[in-house]
C-alpha cells in the first residue's frame, strides 16, 4: 500500500506572529518556519504503518516556494521515502490546494491519503474534505486512532465521546493531535535524507486551471486587551457590573 501525506510549511508554533505594516498579510521574512504540527502527526502515522508492513511506500507532497524543500527534507529525515514539491510563488485557498493535490494523487495512485485536520496558520479545516470530494473517495476526519484489517477502522473524537467508523480504501483521512507523538529525526537519517529523491514540479506543468475564490482585503492584529482593574470591595465589583459591564 502506498500512502501520500500532504504537508504545509507554516510559521513555527512557538514564534509570535506579526502582521505586516501594510496589513497585506503575516510577516514571514527572517521568521522561523516549520512543518505544520497536524501534518507531522499524519506523517508519523504513515511511517508507523510502513514499519508494521501495512504500507510499502510513504510519499510526502507540498505546494509552495523553493523554501518548502526544507520542510520536505525534514519529512525525508523522519523516514519518508520520497518527496514532491509543487513549486509556485503564489498562495492559494483551500479549494485550489485540494485541486492541486487531486492531480498529484491521481498520478501517484495511493491507497491512502493522510493529512492534518487543519493548518495552524489558516485554521480552515477544509482541504481534506474538499480533496475527498474531488476524488470521489470516502473520508474520515479528526482521526485519533487507526486500525487496519480487511478495511480501515478510524476512531474519531466527537462531542459525545468516541466514534469508530469503517472506511473502504482508497480514502482520505485527516488526523487529530491525539493520534500519536511524532519522532525526532536522527542525525544519520538527516544525512540519508539528502540522497532521497525530491521531485520539483512546476505548477504550470500540471495542466490545472485555477481561479481565485477568495480575496483577502486586509489582515489586522487582534485588538490589544486593556489592563484589569483591582477593586477594593465586593460592593465596588457589583457597582461596576451594574453600571459599566451591563450584565446584570
Amino acid at each position: 500500500m502506498k500512502i501520500v501525506v500532504a504537508l504545509k510549511r507554516v510559521i513555527d508554533p512557538y514564534v509570535k506572529v506579526r502582521v505586516k505594516t501594510d496589513n497585506t498579510g503575516i510577516e514571514t521574512q527572517n521568521v522561523k518556519m516549520s512543518m505544520n504540527p497536524f501534518d507531522e502527526i499524519a506523517l508519523e502515522e504513515a511511517l508507523r504503518c510502513r514499519e508494521k508492513n501495512i504500507a510499502s511506500e510513504v510519499v510526502v507532497v507540498t505546494v509552495g516556494t523553493d523554501a518548502s524543500q526544507e520542510t520536505l527534507r525534514h519529512a525525508l529525515a523522519m523516514g519518508a521515502d520520497r518527496a514532491i514539491l509543487v513549486h509556485t510563488e503564489k498562495s492559494f485557498c483551500s479549494l485550489n490546494i485540494a485541486k492541486i493535490l487531486q492531480k498529484i494523487v491521481m498520478d501517484e495512485q495511493p491507497q491512502l491519503v493522510l493529512m492534518g485536520k487543519q493548518s495552524i496558520d489558516g485554521d480552515n479545516n477544509q482541504t481534506p474534505q474538499m480533496l475527498a470530494a474531488l476524488l470521489g473517495w470516502p473520508q474520515a476526519t479528526y482521526a485519533s486512532a487507526l486500525s487496519f484489517s480487511n478495511s480501515l477502522e478510524v476512531t474519531r473524537e466527537i462531542d459525545g465521546g468516541l466514534e469508530t467508523i469503517r472506511v473502504v480504501l482508497p480514502a482520505v483521512v485527516s488526523v487529530d493531535l491525539r493520534l500519536n507523538e511524532p519522532r525526532y529525526a536522527s542525525l544519520p537519517n538527516i544525512m540519508k535524507a539528502k540522497q532521497k529523491p525530491l521531485n520539483r514540479l512546476e505548477l504550470a506543468s500540471l495542466g490545472i486551471t485555477l481561479k481565485d475564490h477568495i480575496n483577502i482585503l486586509a489582515v489586522k492584529p487582534p485588538v490589544t486587551r486593556k489592563g484589569g482593574v483591582i477593586l477594593d470591595s465586593v460592593n465596588a465589583l457589583i457597582d461596576k457590573l451594574k453600571n459599566e459591564a451591563k450584565v446584570l
